[in-house]
């Protein structure tokens, strides 16, 4: 990946949290890792439910290969989901409600960003 790459990368990941903030999430932790077994892009905790919320963002420049939220595989599902269980092994926690949201990036030159929020995304 390159740095570009890296940095648009970081930068979608910069304006999910800003929209969630915005929202009056509670940002806990950003690109949690654990080992070197992957990465959470935002863990955070939702006031109006009291859930911690594991979020995938996913941004893109175009749609030649279709939206952000295709990104989002089976693959990458199970990936996240060990990533949110090491999570509470590490933290000690054996019971919070939790969920998985995906926030998509869409920033096209000359145009402002088109930003979604997914809730509950899948189980």
């Amino acid at each position: 990946m390159s740095t570009s790459s890296k940095d648009f990368g970081k930068e979608g990941e910069e304006l999910a949290a800003q929209l969630l903030i915005s929202k009056g999430y509670e940002i806990i932790v950003r690109n949690y890792r654990y080992k070197d077994k992957g990465e959470l892009d935002i863990i955070a905790k939702d006031p109006a439910t009291g859930y911690t919320v594991f979020v995938e963002v996913k941004s893109k420049t175009n749609l030649q290969f279709g939206e952000p939220e295709y990104s989002v595989t089976k693959n990458k599902i199970r990936q996240i989901k060990r990533m949110a269980e090491a999570y509470l092994f590490e933290k000690e926690i054996t019971e919070l409600p939790c969920r998985f949201d995906v926030v998509t990036v869409l920033k096209r030159s000359k145009q402002s960003p088109l930003i979604n929020h997914y809730i509950n995304a899948f189980d």
